[in-house]
């Protein structure tokens, strides 16, 4: 009851509606331009006659055939693109998103690039640090794990890789260099900086490799504040800036760094505020960081400032549903911050305003009528349905933490 599960931060992509021509999220890019990219490594394996293949090797050193051979699959992508007005960039380091890959740089179990890149010896395989240390055996071959040792050097050109392609330069159809921080093809997928961040960043959570998460986040936010001070899509920008800022705000609470994820909240807060409520994921995304602050500070045993905190998420959900009385997420989203404050209310004292606060919740849920294709949101309904008759048949019963 106390804490919203991380998904309700983390499964909306903050960069969906900027990162692609189309509009679309930029994380759905990559499957069609694999199979232009195994094409293109098909034709280099034929021509190598045995030479290293770029899987193995070193990003930043291979050369020779392969530049005459980049360049053909270049100008094969810029006949084929439906964007005239803009070619393909060039990576500092000579490599493009048609013959470079990731898998090098990439942790094996996380499945992100390499953060504090370590290897285990005496088999000598690296993956991130954070993820090889739970392991006794090595995942990829099975010898027992006799020592962990960093690989000071393979990070060094991950993170090299990180800020050389990241920031790379694209020139349009007039011959003027444009800003490379939006558009930009990385690796083996095509998206902008901040989207191609958070992608290393989602993969990192999974894994519960916080670390790296944060270290993505972290960037993908500074990059953001740096676009603020120089765009005029300052809307767009704070709207993802929020975003990338409560799945900070995420790392750090299950990091236990409980300070530093308030602050991050807060600021999600600040930067989601300036923004008209006509977005329902922003709307939701506001609502909650607030009751994550209001969350922590229940623990703390702050109870006026945990109530002030979800009384704002609960100004913001009923302001959603008055506008947007027919959305079935919104009420019931209305419905946890309902329980939210009688559950303060009742810790507070205040036993029957408790009462009225845990009944208008009833009231809402059971009056919502789902259609037969919102299961999942069924289920939800119906979890906090019976949490909140729970709460009403007994009156001593202390909330637990849960995902309502």
């Amino acid at each position: 009851m106390r804490s919203e599960s991380l998904s309700n931060m983390s499964s909306i992509c903050p960069f969906a509606k900027a990162a692609s021509a189309d509009g679309g999220c930029p994380m759905k890019h990559e499957e069609n331009h694999s199979q232009q990219q195994a094409k293109c490594d098909d034709n280099v394996d034929r021509k190598s006659h045995g030479s290293a293949s770029i899987d193995g090797g070193c990003p930043v050193k291979y050369e020779g055939d392969h530049n005459k051979h980049q360049a053909e699959c270049d100008d094969k992508a810029d006949t084929k693109t439906n964007d005239s007005a803009v070619v393909s960039p060039k990576c500092p380091f000579g490599y493009d998103s048609h013959t470079f890959k990731l898998g090098p740089l990439s942790c094996m179990i996380c499945q992100a690039l390499l953060y504090q890149s370590s290897k285990c010896l005496p088999c000598a395989h690296k993956f991130c640090k954070a993820c090889i240390s739970r392991f006794k055996d090595c995942p990829l071959c099975g010898a027992d794990i006799e020592k962990i040792e960093a690989d000071t050097d393979l990070q060094v050109t991950v993170d090299r890789f990180i800020n050389g392609h990241a920031r790379i330069k694209r020139v349009n159809a007039d011959g003027q260099e444009v800003d490379g921080q939006k558009n930009v093809i990385y690796g083996d997928v095509s998206m902008e900086r901040g989207a191609f961040l958070l992608q290393q960043a989602m993969r990192a959570l999974r894994a519960q490799n916080m670390e790296s998460a944060k270290s993505r986040l972290s960037l993908c936010a500074a990059d953001i504040r740096e676009q603020l001070q120089t765009s005029d899509n300052t809307s767009e920008l704070c709207s993802q800036l929020g975003a990338v800022l409560g799945m900070l705000g995420d790392c750090c609470r299950a990091m236990g760094d409980t300070g530093s994820a308030v602050t991050c909240y807060e600021e999600s807060v600040e930067f989601l505020s300036k923004l008209p409520a006509e977005d329902l994921e922003l709307i939701h995304t506001l609502s909650v960081s607030l009751n994550k602050i209001g969350d922590l500070r229940y623990y703390d045993g702050d109870l006026k400032s945990a109530k002030a905190y979800y009384k704002q998420s609960l100004d913001v959900r009923r302001n959603a549903v008055k506008e947007h009385p027919n959305v079935s997420s919104q009420v019931v989203d209305l419905a946890v911050s309902l329980a939210k404050v009688a559950d303060v209310d009742r810790s507070l004292g205040s036993e029957d305003v408790a009462v009225d606060g845990f009944q208008e919740a009833i009231e809402c849920l059971e009056s919502l009528k789902l259609d037969s294709n919102e299961a999942g949101l069924e289920q939800r309904r119906c979890s906090v349905l019976d949490f909140l008759h729970g709460q009403l048949a007994d009156k001593h019963t202390p909330v637990s933490d849960s995902s309502v």
